[in-house]
């Protein structure tokens, strides 16, 4: 589960974040300036870090230029009522990954979010093992039985997808969003084609398994 480190000093907004982030399983932790944000990621590493910019003590640009110090591949997206062009540039300058202005549409942040920990995911993790099976990200190869075999991209995303978040539930359009784009002509009964091939792909592995949610959509299982 992502850990997600929540840093805005209004109470009421930092609580509809955190409600937001938990009901679409992810684990937030809140903190309400710069000083305090600080301190719970020595504590507690995190995925991924929101923050507001107007912050008492540590302000959004000045924590966003420490973190960048400590973590440079963390991503950071940084939400403000602050609109202008040179307040959106300053906050890049600073090393942040992302920015959205208040009010905040939750929807278009969690898209985002989603956005930010697929793009640092595969940079800093280009292989998922799972048993005696690898996914190898560069090469969208599958390897197990001591043979490897390059599959289409789509497939190999697809499963990728689901073997990260084992007994996750992803529905079709969940997963046509992210991997063919919101604009997409293509049909949800895609995913099915391409679910089919991949169990085909893994009726011998010993390893993993597509499991068929009724109603909803796919979810990955360790055997």
């Amino acid at each position: 589960m992502f850990k997600i480190l929540v840093v805005e000093d209004d109470v009421k907004m930092n609580k509809i974040y955190v409600s937001a982030l938990e009901q679409n399983s992810y684990l937030p932790i809140a903190a309400f300036d710069g000083a305090e944000a600080l301190e719970k990621i020595a504590e507690e590493p995190v995925d991924l870090v929101i923050s507001d910019i107007m912050m008492p003590g540590v302000d959004g640009y000045s924590l966003t230029r420490q973190l960048r110090e400590q973590y440079p591949e963390l991503p950071i997206l940084m939400i403000s009522a602050k609109e202008s062009y040179e307040d959106k540039r300053y906050g890049f300058l600073a090393g942040i990954d992302d920015y959205m202005v208040k009010p905040v549409d939750i929807g278009e942040m969690l898209l985002r979010i989603q956005a930010l920990l697929r793009r640092a995911k595969s940079v800093s993790e280009r292989k998922l093992k799972i048993g005696d099976t690898v996914m190898d990200f560069d090469s969208y190869t599958l390897s197990f039985d001591g043979k490897s075999t390059e599959i289409p991209q789509k497939e190999f995303l697809i499963l990728y997808k689901l073997m990260s978040s084992p007994g996750r539930t992803f529905t079709r359009r969940q997963i046509m969003d992210e991997l063919w784009g919101y604009d997409t002509e293509s049909e949800e009964r895609t995913v099915d084609v391409h679910i089919n091939r991949l169990r085909e792909r893994l009726k011998n592995c010993k390893d993993l398994e597509i499991v068929t949610v009724r109603g909803l959509g796919y979810r990955g299982m360790k055997k």
